[in-house]
């Protein structure tokens, strides 16, 4: 019996060194998991919320978010995301987050648009899924930042103006899930013509009064860093605009981007990719008015994939012009009117651009063992 004794401690031993270099290894894969290739960031555009202009009007209409158009519904109807059109409910808010996180986006960059009176920045409805990402249950599972839409009707102005916007921004900047580069918040200005000196000096003085170190600005394009533009990034980069109704190559709108990358030690730039452009289901009557344009349809999961690849690339090649971070932006999760989307839609309904960006950002060994057992968003939306 005493020999039996020892052995069965033996034994139990043995399993406990087992068990504890198994929990080793899943906790080393688990860091491993933990460190992508790029810090990727996606574009979010909630036009997807609020009441249509054509609710009362139009039967299409009657449950439509602002941005649907009849063109889409009857000529894009695979550009549906897989929860419907409206995305104004936690639980696809929640959805949401688990599959950019699941498929290695660290951050979503919320469109953010300025209005004279803090009733009306409350009550736009573009900011609907900037509200629910802040009270998601997993929103610790993902990052955020604002990317200021002060295009035309929503421009800023003034420094009064933007002094008054710094002031609503920095709740959010001072979030602990706030994106920082440098320890600074990043905040990317869509349009820096509207920007001034005084203007972006009051940023920085409201951010330091805030407690904070001051703000990374990014700007969209072209951004003087005399007026306070320390970073240079794109929302997306189009071709031929309004210049009529003509099918092009994705190849040519990753070459035009490819060639706009460039940065320095004083102004580095944050690469941007774009998913696609097809804006024509917001053109004419039966869309949103806009003159027609140039459109790519031959996008491509791989296509995209190897895009992103190539952004990666050129940090590694160029470390000096980017960020330490190194950050990537996507144009966009989810502007379905423009054709620039990587969320899964009827058309992609299992994913695939998702999939191509993760296989790029996290390798199949990196890949979570939750992802490889089916991930939460997946067994949700069953996709």
């Amino acid at each position: 019996m005493k020999t039996q004794s020892t052995s069965f401690l033996d034994r139990i031993s043995t399993i406990v060194d087992v068990v504890g270099l198994v929990m080793l290894g899943t906790l080393a894969a688990s860091a491993h998991a933990a460190t992508p290739r790029a810090l990727v960031g996606a574009y979010y555009f909630d036009g997807w919320a609020g009441k249509h202009r054509l609710t009362d009007a139009e039967a299409w209409a009657k449950d439509a978010p602002t941005h649907l158009t009849q063109r889409m519904l009857d000529e894009f109807p695979d550009r549906e995301p897989i929860w419907g059109w409206r995305d104004d409910r936690p639980e696809v808010v929640e959805q949401q987050i688990d599959l950019a996180a699941d498929h290695g986006i660290a951050f979503f960059a919320f469109c953010w648009y300025w209005h004279p009176t803090p009733e009306q920045i409350r009550d736009d409805p573009k900011h609907t899924g900037l509200n629910l990402f802040l009270k998601a249950r997993n929103k610790d599972r993902m990052k955020y930042c604002l990317l200021i839409a002060n295009h035309e009707g929503f421009l800023i102005g003034d420094a009064e103006n933007w002094t008054r916007a710094a002031e609503r921004w920095m709740p959010y900047l001072k979030d602990k899930q706030y994106v920082t580069v440098d320890g600074k918040p990043l905040v990317i200005i869509f349009n820096p013509a509207d920007g001034n000196s005084e203007g972006l000096a009051a940023l920085q003085a409201a951010a330091k009064k805030a407690g904070l170190p001051g703000v990374a600005v990014a700007a969209c394009g072209r951004g003087d860093p005399k007026l306070g533009y320390a970073y240079r990034t794109h929302y997306n980069i189009t071709l031929g605009y309004t210049g009529g109704s003509q099918e092009h190559s994705y190849a040519e709108l990753v070459a035009a981007h490819q060639k706009a990358w460039s940065g320095s030690a004083e102004q580095p730039y944050i690469p941007e990719v774009t998913a696609g452009w097809d804006k024509r289901p917001w053109e004419g009557p039966q869309g949103l008015n806009q003159k027609p344009g140039y459109y790519f349809p031959d996008r491509t999961p791989a296509a995209f994939g190897q895009f992103v690849q190539s952004a990666i690339d050129w940090m590694d090649k160029h470390p000096e012009q980017t960020t330490k971070e190194r950050l990537v932006l996507v144009y966009a999760w989810n502007e379905f009117g423009e054709g620039g989307y990587i969320a899964p839609t009827k058309g992609d309904p299992e994913g695939q651009y998702l999939k191509a960006l993760k296989s790029v950002v996290l390798s199949e060994s990196h890949a979570s063992a939750s992802v490889k057992g089916g991930s939460t968003s997946a067994r949700r939306l069953s996709w």
